[in-house]
């Protein structure tokens, strides 16, 4: 659908309330949960990994499952950009890390996320959910060569 209206929002609600800003939304503009992209990032994800997915559960993010509550399913397009990076580790609090700045190096492997998440969801818009996620998602590796005969 290029060259259609595209809404981007920006909840201003607390993360872990989100789908009452996406229901709100979606109902003030009549938007099918299906025509709904959510853009969250994700720690259970290396920075800079994208993953896309058509419909799926919350997956422990606070966030999602707001919004699949709100919106009473899990059927709407998703985009989790990574946010875990070196200094990420289980026993800091989630809070403090997410809220801080990115070291120096890591501030690089997120802008280029950014760039790719962005392609992604022109795709998403242009050709659908399929492109978007042969686009965003990490390709499987491929087998290694098989050796010489001794």
């Amino acid at each position: 659908m290029e060259g259609s209206p595209v809404l981007l929002a920006l909840p201003q609600t607390y993360m872990n309330a989100s789908g009452e800003a996406v229901s709100a939304l979606c109902k003030k503009n009549g938007i099918d949960s299906s025509e709904v992209c959510v853009v969250s990032d994700d720690i259970d994800l290396p920075l800079g990994t994208l993953r896309m997915r058509a419909r799926g559960s919350a997956g422990g993010q606070k966030g999602i499952a707001s919004i699949v509550s709100a919106l009473r399913t899990s059927d709407f397009p998703r985009l989790r950009v990574g946010i875990r990076g070196e200094r990420y580790s289980r026993e800091r609090d989630l809070g403090d890390y997410v809220l801080e700045p990115f070291a120096k190096g890591e501030r690089a492997i997120f802008e280029d996320a950014i760039g790719r998440a962005v392609e992604a969801l022109r795709l998403w818009l242009a050709e659908g959910i399929d492109a978007a996620m042969r686009s965003a998602n990490p390709k499987p590796s491929s087998p290694a060569p098989a050796s010489e005969p001794d």
